[in-house]
């Protein structure tokens, strides 16, 4: 790719697209962050033309917004649209752990179960940085091995969005090791080849989530 104003391939598109939603999830943009064209265009070596059509698909994603005159940004998100959105993840990503559960072989199991090990170490160690990156890397795991790519596209917009408040979560007393316990049952659901029970402790463990978004919330109007 070059960095002049030539046409946007579909490929140009989608890595400049993935490159700012893992930007987002790995907090280099933060919510209301600016996301000017021309930074982008250099940054990524991109054409304008394709840093155009990126951010107007990740606004029609709802993570982007423009305004005239101003440019893009990050959109923030509130809180009552985080609860809602993880528990629309709930949902999906409860599909995604039956479909998984079906497909499932042992060498998937190892894997699935290294990450577990990982993610316990960073709960030992009050990595919260570490522990945010391999919980997202256990669903990403998870919704892989569903083999639903559609499921796949509404997961890549959902967790973007919401993602500032999973980390903010993190930082709740306590709730790593609840986090933990939750995910290595997940694994284990999902290793036990049982589509019925992986769904549903998915979505036990999304709606432990939501309980604990509330619980920010309480705490916000404490102060």
């Amino acid at each position: 790719m070059t960095a002049g104003g030539g046409t946007a391939t579909g490929d140009a598109v989608a890595v400049v697209v993935g490159a700012v939603r893992d930007g987002i999830m790995q907090g280099r943009f933060a919510p209301g962050q600016r996301l000017p064209e021309a930074d982008l265009v250099a940054l990524y070596d991109a054409s304008r033309g394709a840093v155009r059509s990126a951010l107007a698909q990740l606004e029609n994603e709802g993570i982007v917004e423009r305004e005239r005159n101003r440019g893009a940004r990050v959109r923030p998100i509130s809180l009552q649209e985080a609860v809602e959105i993880t528990e629309a993840r709930a949902v999906v990503e409860g599909l995604c752990a039956a479909k998984a559960a079906a497909r499932v072989t042992a060498e998937d199991c190892r894997a699935l179960r290294e990450l577990g090990t990982e993610l316990a170490v960073t709960v030992e160690s009050s990595d919260v940085v570490a522990y945010s990156r391999i919980n997202q890397q256990i669903h990403r795991a998870v919704r892989d091995l569903s083999g639903h790519e559609t499921a796949g596209r509404m997961l890549d917009r959902l967790r973007t969005q919401s993602v500032r408040y999973h980390y903010t979560i993190a930082l709740l007393p306590g709730r790593p090791s609840v986090g933990l316990e939750e995910h290595l049952q997940v694994i284990e659901a999902v290793c036990s080849g049982d589509p019925d029970v992986a769904e549903q402790t998915m979505r036990g463990h999304l709606l432990s989530v939501v309980e604990a978004l509330h619980q920010l919330d309480a705490n916000l109007h404490q102060w």
